[in-house]
């Protein structure tokens, strides 16, 4: 019987793969090996390598990303469930670079404090395979496969205070709401496995096409929910963000600025994956969901911001209101399709770039008063000038105003709601213009504290030079926040994406 089924099934082929296309992933894979190998092999003596290791390894996998750009071809693999496209390439790039500057504002910022070094960067490295991984697949196992790569490092990242009870609290919590996160997840995917009969989006987008014209099918609906209820803890859309305030102010302040943007822009690449190449097939449902997910996520972000006395709080409340914004084109995408795709990364990019230059003033600041508290900044331009121009031009941009990225980023997402010129869309244009103004208070707030304010009596006024590493990082954010801005025709041509980013 046994040489009767050996002699009647299907012969194995090998897939064919395409290693220029995976170099990116390869590299990064090897950095982690290289990584534990260099910690265990020297020790304590490590330490001093690990971060230039790791921004290597980083600048390494940019090399491929390149070269692929510049042949311009796409790369399908097995069987379309992993493409590398110009959006795969773009969005893959967001990481890596993000992750890079992330190791320039925490090389100081580890070394000094009283952490686990080498591990730190190992951790790191293999949360960014995940995301490169993420980017590219177009299957919901790879997707989920992705999710945890990326998010099982970060749990632990976020209590690499170990002596610190916030940061315990904060790894804990992340921890147990990401369980909960996965387990609805997975239940959805197992649905739409179920209704779609495959594991690869182009093929279950087909068949909820055509649920459409079948009555009697809230397995479909029930589906969509969860997965997407799933994808909306990571990008800590409201109701799902109750982690995010106390895991930001708990952790390290560059695993924060890592959580922030790298693991949030994450979420987002999960979401465009299962919405643009599938769900999108079925309108009826994902459309009126994400309407009530963004308007939650902006109203409730900005309203519970102005309350708040910690910078990392409000800021960790301002990018629950930033998700609301984000999650606003995938309302229009029946309608705007690829121009929706294109306000949703470009708006990516200039969160990351405007995200991580503030979180990296919040650490200069702390470095010398301790503290995170908006009265902590106070007077800061009358003894660290630098800073506070830095910073008001992070919470300008984050505000919207010219010629900082963060206005181009703003209209884009304004553009494609009024181009689809339905009654949600205004609605929604209407909604995002007056939480715009509700921001713009609290960020303002800040840059008052530090303008116009007195410094807090007994604060050290001396010289304090940074750290080059933390310089470099809020240096490289505020060229890309200025260059985003000032010329946001390169963006638009680098996401100007063809009709394979949709699938088609």
């Amino acid at each position: 019987m046994l040489a009767s089924f050996l002699t009647e099934s299907v012969p194995f082929t090998a897939p064919t793969l395409d290693y220029h296309a995976l170099a990116p992933e390869i590299i990064l894979t090897a950095g982690v090996v290289v990584l534990v190998l260099l910690d265990s092999i020297k020790l304590d003596r490590a330490k001093a390598f690990m971060p230039v290791v790791t921004n290597l390894v980083l600048l390494g996998s940019l090399i491929p990303l390149l070269t692929l750009a510049a042949e311009g071809t796409d790369r399908i693999m097995f069987g379309g469930s992993y493409v590398v496209d110009s959006m795969a390439l773009v969005l893959k790039a967001l990481f890596i670079v993000s992750a890079y500057v992330v190791v320039l504002l925490a090389t100081n910022y580890v070394a000094e404090g009283d952490y686990w070094e080498s591990e730190f960067y190992t951790l790191l490295i293999s949360s960014i395979l995940g995301m490169v991984v993420m980017a590219s697949s177009r299957d919901l196992i790879g997707i989920f496969v992705a999710l945890e790569l990326l998010s099982i490092p970060a749990y632990m990242l976020a209590s690499w205070r170990k002596g610190d009870l916030k940061s315990n609290e904060a790894g804990l919590k992340y921890y147990l709401m990401g369980v909960f996160a996965s387990a609805i997840l997975l239940y959805g995917l197992s649905l739409v496995y179920g209704v779609g009969g495959s594991t690869r989006l182009s093929d279950i987008a087909e068949v909820l096409a055509g649920s459409k014209d079948v009555t009697g099918v809230p397995i479909v609906t029930l589906a969509l929910l969860f997965t997407i209820f799933g994808f909306a803890f990571k990008v800590s859309a409201v109701p799902f963000h109750v982690w995010a305030p106390d895991t930001y102010e708990g952790a390290p302040t560059p695993v924060t600025a890592f959580l922030a943007v790298a693991s949030k822009a994450a979420g987002f690449v999960a979401l465009i994956q299962i919405v643009f190449f599938c769900f999108a097939a079925r309108p009826d449902i994902i459309q009126p969901l994400f309407f009530v997910l963004s308007v939650a996520s902006m109203t409730v972000g900005n309203l519970i911001a102005i309350r708040q006395s910690n910078v990392v709080r409000m800021l960790a409340y301002s990018g629950i209101a930033q998700a609301g914004f984000m999650l606003a084109p995938f309302v229009v995408v029946e309608q705007e399709g690829i121009a929706a795709l294109q306000a949703i990364v470009i708006y990516l990019v200039i969160y990351a770039a405007m995200n991580l230059g503030a979180f990296a003033v919040v650490v200069a600041v702390a470095r010398r008063t301790r503290s995170a508290e908006i009265d902590s900044f106070n007077g800061l331009f009358s003894y660290m000038p630098a800073m506070a121009v830095a910073f008001t031009l992070f919470l300008a941009s984050l505000i919207g105003i010219p010629p900082l990225g963060g206005w181009y980023a703003k209209f884009g997402v304004f553009k494609v709601l009024v181009s689809a010129n339905t009654g949600m869309s205004i609605a929604l244009a209407i909604i995002m213009a007056v939480n715009t103004a509700i921001a713009a208070f609290y960020y303002l707030r800040v840059a008052r504290a530090m303008w116009f304010e007195e410094a807090p009596e007994g604060t050290d006024t001396s010289p304090l030079r940074s750290p080059s590493g933390l310089t470099a990082a809020i240096g490289l954010s505020i060229a890309a926040t200025l260059l985003f801005g000032i010329l946001p025709g390169l963006l638009s041509d680098v996401t100007s994406f063809g009709p394979l980013a949709l699938g088609r």
